[in-house]
């Protein structure tokens, strides 16, 4: 990858991980990794070393994966030159993560995320956004997490689109332009950060324990 021309990385994250939004903030269970007691703990189920939780543990791995690429940053982009960022396509809510729900939940839920929350998007516009991190010119700064249409810090709101057209918008779903959005607290928490890079590296058996 040095050799490659603007080489970048990108891991996906989501507000739902970042405990400074609605979706990641007031919805429970909440992002939370304690002081990663479970990645020291044999036969561990969570990241805080508690019983396993379906959708804490789905939140928990954002901030994982979002701590990781500060991780990468701090730690390889001056060496290698490549730029590691993380990004929030947006609530991609049609897809077979929520096979497990019942059926009413499964067609309701992406009506709401759009029409209520305004944080939907389609599975297509969030490949796009994905490819725009990776070949946006305007996205080669390294340890940035990237975000479109509002930071979903607070509900979206009614507005007439450019074509007259009424849509809820501003809670980062479909529609509007690309900026460096907000690590929460928990991703920044360098001491955790450290630790989990340690622990990954020692469970992967990339060092010894």
């Amino acid at each position: 990858m040095k050799k490659a021309k603007s080489a970048r990385v990108c891991i996906v994250g989501s507000i739902t991980g970042n405990t400074n939004t609605i979706g990641g903030g007031l919805v429970y269970p909440r992002a939370d990794l304690g002081t990663l007691a479970g990645l020291e703990a044999p036969g561990f189920e969570m990241a805080d070393g508690k019983s396993f939780d379906g959708a804490k543990a789905y939140k928990d791995s954002k901030v994982l994966n979002m701590m990781t690429v500060r991780e990468l940053h701090r730690r390889y982009h001056d060496k290698t030159g490549i730029t590691f960022t993380s990004m929030y396509p947006g609530c991609i809510a049609e897809t077979n993560l929520f096979r497990e729900k019942r059926q009413w939940f499964r067609d309701l839920f992406p009506l709401f995320m759009k029409y209520v929350t305004g944080g939907y998007v389609s599975e297509l516009e969030a490949g796009e956004r994905l490819a725009q991190v990776i070949d946006d010119p305007r996205c080669d700064t390294s340890g940035v997490y990237w975000s479109w249409n509002g930071n979903a810090q607070q509900v979206g709101t009614l507005n007439r689109n450019a074509d007259g057209q009424w849509e809820v918008s501003g809670a980062g779903g479909s529609g509007g332009d690309i900026f460096p959005n907000q690590f929460s607290n928990d991703v920044m928490n360098d001491a955790n950060a450290e630790k989990m890079w340690e622990q990954s590296m020692k469970l992967v058996g990339l060092v010894k324990k």
